[in-house]
């Protein structure tokens, strides 16, 4: 008798054992049919409640932001939902989170670690529990099941041993969902963004097809935006109609589909200034009411001829009928009968998109208006302290149009080996570390009286002593490189385990032209001249020498009794016959410095000297006892190589001592 009772106990046991291994496998193909979150969330506790044979099942989610857990259960009557949030350390499922033990709890009300605020909550009463963490694939502590009120008696372990399985699921579950919930956020802040620019950003696909188009594109296009039409906005509706479509049918600018295609086929990068655009609008009524506002673009042929949307199908031309929103209109549209015509000067980018490999995957079209209202409110605001730009826009347009002569100083800086900065980076990281580089390298050229002449890519060009005159401009900007310095260093500082930037800086001084440069419909203030030349080759050439800061002499004249130098060099820059010395910004000339590198400038000064004077031998026992102090010093290295070989190769009586450079 014993034996047939122990028989019927274990075939019971393995026949419930099956039935469970049978739900379990149904509960977890389940878990994986959805990516919203939501929709995950109920079915982990409805497949838990089956699986496990529980009256109710919860699963609170784990928020690290704010150490809580969170969960959306029925009320009593299961009409509706209510959101429940704990602390991550409070009640059973708080313990659970905290520690990360399972509890197997056979009577709740007994037990000091149960809240019994939830029953309260939902007019529920709670007998049994089983609650167990849940973890994602790294780990961590994603969430809590919590099964309550088995259906008969109370959870054993063969229970918890079923959970264990089926959270391991659930965990890869809600990982999922949560990615899949963060991307979603991701571009959904993407897209506010791109509502949010005040430029006209166009977004195309590899056949040069509208995939999206900003505020300010159906803005600048004649749309109005929040009128309502037949239950929908404008906005809605130009969206219908202008997404899927070729952008060069809708956007008429010059040769805008061969640049785009361009782009698409070999990733090239176009910047045309001054574009013209010409479109215009018209309403359509039926009786005395507005039934659509509809898109006019100038046929290619006739320019006084519009098309509505731009369509010029053959089809569309033949049958002379353009349908939107179905709505008929039987005919072309005469330039007379527009209700709006819409003439803009712009400035036209064509940029690639890539994909993380590198690869194009689309197109963007950018445009600028550069009226004169928006040119003088950006120009001016952005490239200039508030008090420099409130003085100049006080000034009559005439005098910046007319330009002047000035003496400046001019400061050129550029980010060293930006590329393999950051190659593995994604677009959007790329734009915020530039972002904020700029941010604190325009704050020095601002605080010390500098206007920010442009961006070039990742260097940036500042003018001391223009717009208005400036007497200490060539100290101002040794000053403004000096802080560029620190501010580097504490950038890079702020950036623990990162790819550290280093930068060239180039400064020279004296006479420029500055003026607004350009035509009415776009121009830019800006200086031009042999100054603005010779900055941008000293920046350059801080890679030769290894060093940041290289000043002209024409600066350091200006400017000798407040700072502290090393004399490089004397060289002729590509595209300049005449030699200028040059020198390394060592820094102010209060500073103190330590003795090693007292002795360096020393050696290499008295080396220098040598140099000059032709005695070659005694500069090389000089450069090279500098160079034990400094044995990566390449302007040492350099001089010592130049030494040897005049000894062997004496140079002609007539040399200067100057050093043609070969490359930019």
């Amino acid at each position: 008798m014993g034996i047939i009772i122990e028989s019927c106990q274990s075939f019971y046991v393995a026949a419930r054992n099956q039935r469970g291994v049978s739900a379990l496998l149904k509960a977890t193909t389940t878990l994986g049919q959805s990516l919203d979150l939501e929709t995950t969330l109920r079915a982990v506790m409805d497949q838990a409640c089956n699986l496990m044979q529980a009256d109710r099942s919860t699963l609170f989610i784990f928020s690290k932001e704010t150490n809580e857990l969170w969960t959306k259960v029925a009320t009593a009557d299961e009409k509706k939902m209510v959101e429940i949030r704990i602390p991550a350390n409070r009640g059973i499922a708080g313990y659970v989170a905290s520690t990360g033990q399972t509890l197997n709890i056979p009577d709740a009300y007994i037990d000091p670690r149960f809240d019994p605020s939830t029953d309260q909550k939902t007019g529920y009463q709670t007998r049994n529990i089983l609650c167990m963490p849940v973890y994602n694939a790294k780990g961590e502590l994603i969430g809590v099941t919590q099964l309550i009120n088995k259906n008969q008696g109370s959870f054993n372990s063969s229970d918890e041993q079923f959970l264990l399985a089926f959270n391991a699921q659930a965990g890869i579950a809600l990982q999922n969902s949560q990615l899949f919930e963060n991307v979603l956020v991701e571009k959904q802040y993407q897209k506010d963004i791109l509502q949010s620019l005040s430029d006209v950003v166009i977004s195309t696909n590899m056949q040069g097809k509208i995939v999206t188009i900003n505020g300010a594109a159906l803005e600048m296009l004649g749309c109005p935006l929040e009128k309502e039409i037949k239950g929908k906005t404008s906005r809605q509706l130009w969206e219908e109609k202008l997404i899927g479509r070729y952008v060069w049918e809708v956007i008429p600018i010059e040769n805008l589909q061969f640049r785009l295609e361009d782009s698409l086929q070999h990733g090239t990068r176009q910047y045309v200034p001054e574009q013209n655009l010409r479109v215009g609008s018209f309403i359509k009524f039926e009786g005395e009411e507005e039934v659509a506002y509809i898109l006019a673009v100038p046929d290619q042929k006739n320019p006084n001829i519009f098309l509505p949307w731009g369509e010029q199908t053959p089809t569309n031309l033949q049958a002379n009928l353009v349908q939107y929103n179905h709505i008929d209109f039987s005919r072309l549209i005469d330039l007379s009968e527009l209700d709006r015509v819409i003439e803009r000067s712009l400035n036209l980018t064509v940029n690639p998109l890539t994909n993380p490999e590198g690869g194009v995957r689309g197109g963007l079209v950018v445009l600028e208006d550069i009226s004169q209202e928006k040119r003088m409110k950006n120009t001016m605001y952005r490239y200039m302290t508030p008090e420099v730009a409130e003085q100049v826009m006080a000034l009559a347009e005439d005098a910046l149009l007319e330009g002047e002569r000035k003496e400046v100083t001019i400061l050129f800086s550029d980010i060293r080996g930006y590329t393999t900065l950051t190659e593995d980076l994604e677009a959007s990281a790329v734009v915020k570390l530039l972002n904020q580089y700029f941010e604190t390298m325009v704050e020095a050229v601002f605080n010390h009286k500098g206007t920010l002449d442009k961006f070039m890519g990742d260097a940036l060009m500042a003018v001391f002593g223009a717009p208005l005159p400036l007497e200490d401009h060539a100290l101002m900007a040794v000053k403004t490189a000096l802080d560029m310095r620190h501010r580097l260093r504490e950038f890079n500082e702020s950036r623990p385990n990162q790819p550290q930037f280093k930068i060239g800086i180039g400064i020279s001084s004296g006479e420029v032209v500055s003026g607004n440069i350009g035509s009415k419909k776009r121009m830019d203030y800006t200086v031009i001249g042999d100054g603005v030349n010779l900055s941008s080759r000293l920046e350059s050439i801080t890679k030769h020498y290894g060093c940041d800061i290289i000043l002209s002499e024409f600066t350091y004249q200006l400017c000798r009794d407040h700072i502290r130098v090393r004399e490089l060099d004397k060289v002729k820059v590509k595209g300049k016959q005449k030699s200028v010395s040059i020198y390394e910004l060592i820094g102010a000339s209060s500073d103190n410095i330590d003795q090693e590198t007292e002795q360096f400038l020393e050696l290499y000064s008295r080396a220098r000297k040598a140099y000059m004077e032709r005695n070659f031998a005694s500069a090389v026992r000089d450069f090279k006892s500098a160079k034990k102090i400094r044995p990566d010093d390449e302007a040492v290295s350099a001089h010592i190589l130049r030494s040897v070989d005049h000894i062997t190769n004496p140079p002609p009586h007539d040399w200067d001592g100057s050093y043609t450079m070969i490359t930019k």
